[in-house]
Parts: C-alpha cells; sequence; structure tokens
C-alpha cells in the first residue's frame, strides 16, 4: 500500500508534461525581413558570414516564414517529412543570406509547416514576392537614423493590403532589426494576433547602410 500512495502522489504532483507541438497544426504565418546590415554588425560579422562581406548589396533579407498560433507558435515539430538536400538549402541564398540559415529555418519553423520542404521554401518565396519593399530603404546608400513608425508607414504605403495591426518593427538596442509581415495561411495580409505585437518602443532607430 505504500508504494501504490508513493506513486499516486508522484502522478498528482508531477504537473502536466510538456504537449509535442503538431507539424501542420497553427493559425497563420509571420514572415520576418531581416535589415542584414544591421545584422552583420551585431552577428553576422563576428561570425565572419560571408553574407555580410562588402559589395553583397542587400537591405531586407528573409529571416523566415514563421507557423503562429492565435496565441503563441510552435517550434521544433516532429515531421514525417524529410530535410531538405544541401543544394536545396544552398538555392535560398539569394532571399535568405546562406543555405546554413535557410537549414536552421527549416529545423525550427518549417517542419511546423507540414510542408515538404521545397513546398515551404517555395513558400517562404512566395510570400516575400507578395511584400513590395520600400524602394527609399531597398538601397540604402547612407547611415540614417529615424523614427521606427516611419519604416511601418513606408511599408503600409507600398502594401496597400497590409494594415498598421499586420505589420511589426522590431529593434535590436539602437538599431532596426527586423520587419515582420502576418499573413494567412495562403500567403494573404492579415492582422496579427496581439501577442505577435511587439513594435520597437524606442523614439529613433539606426538604419545602417547597405554594404
Amino acid at each position: 500500500m505504500r508504494l501504490i500512495a508513493l506513486i499516486l502522489a508522484t502522478l498528482l504532483f508531477a504537473g502536466p508534461s510538456q504537449a509535442r507541438d503538431i507539424a501542420g497544426q497553427f493559425d497563420y504565418y509571420v514572415l520576418a525581413l531581416s535589415w542584414q546590415p544591421g545584422w552583420c554588425s551585431s552577428t553576422g560579422d563576428d561570425r565572419a558570414a560571408p553574407e555580410c562581406r562588402d559589395g553583397t548589396g542587400r537591405g531586407f533579407t528573409v529571416h523566415g516564414l514563421w507557423p503562429q498560433n492565435e496565441r503563441g507558435w510552435p517550434r521544433d515539430c516532429a515531421t514525417a517529412e524529410r530535410d531538405p538536400s544541401r543544394r536545396e538549402s544552398q538555392a535560398m541564398n539569394d532571399i535568405i543570406g546562406s543555405g546554413g540559415l535557410a537549414w536552421h529555418q527549416w529545423k525550427k519553423h518549417g517542419r511546423c509547416s507540414g510542408l515538404p520542404a521545397s513546398a515551404y521554401y517555395d513558400a517562404t518565396r512566395n510570400a516575400l514576392d507578395r511584400i513590395a519593399v520600400p524602394q527609399v530603404l531597398d538601397r540604402l546608400d547612407r547611415d540614417i537614423t529615424l523614427d521606427p513608425t516611419l519604416v511601418e508607414e513606408a511599408f503600409l504605403e507600398a502594401n496597400p493590403d497590409l494594415t498598421a495591426d499586420g505589420v511589426t518593427v522590431t529593434c535590436r538596442n539602437r538599431s532596426l532589426a527586423e520587419v515582420r509581415i502576418c499573413l494567412t495561411r495562403d500567403l494573404h495580409p492579415r492582422d496579427c494576433a496581439p501577442d505577435a505585437r511587439s513594435d520597437c518602443s524606442r523614439a529613433k532607430v539606426l538604419m545602417e547602410a547597405v554594404r
């Protein structure tokens, strides 16, 4: 009887086990566009990242296409889909920056989409193709400091289908970090859920010049 009591006590006080996120079960996507010059200064240069060399000419690049729930988000899901080949990941260099970054996004987020790796990469390209990057920011040839709300307004002006609640501008320290755009599972604009709206609160952010 004492052994049974100990087992029951263990079951009662162990707490609920953590549920595993399930591939394909999510509500919408977040397309995260990173300001590459800022990422290079804060992270990429220390890694000698090839996409940070002078002459790359990249401003906004894809950080990832993230499955999202109305509350919270899945990550590192188990999936029956095979992982992408190195060649498939390397083919994403032009919009993500490197095959390694593409692979990381597949592993952390793409597996949760429920899509085959090739279809997830295609969805990432299609999502980017649906968003017009404001020309005034796309080829920035000098460092500027500006109100982050102006970055959001520039995206809204370039993309009339977007709403203010569907675009989030983030910062890291004093620099612009990302523009995050919420899309339906069919890649149409939609408002972000409240927990995905985390706009930069700084009065000014630095946008470093494109290299």
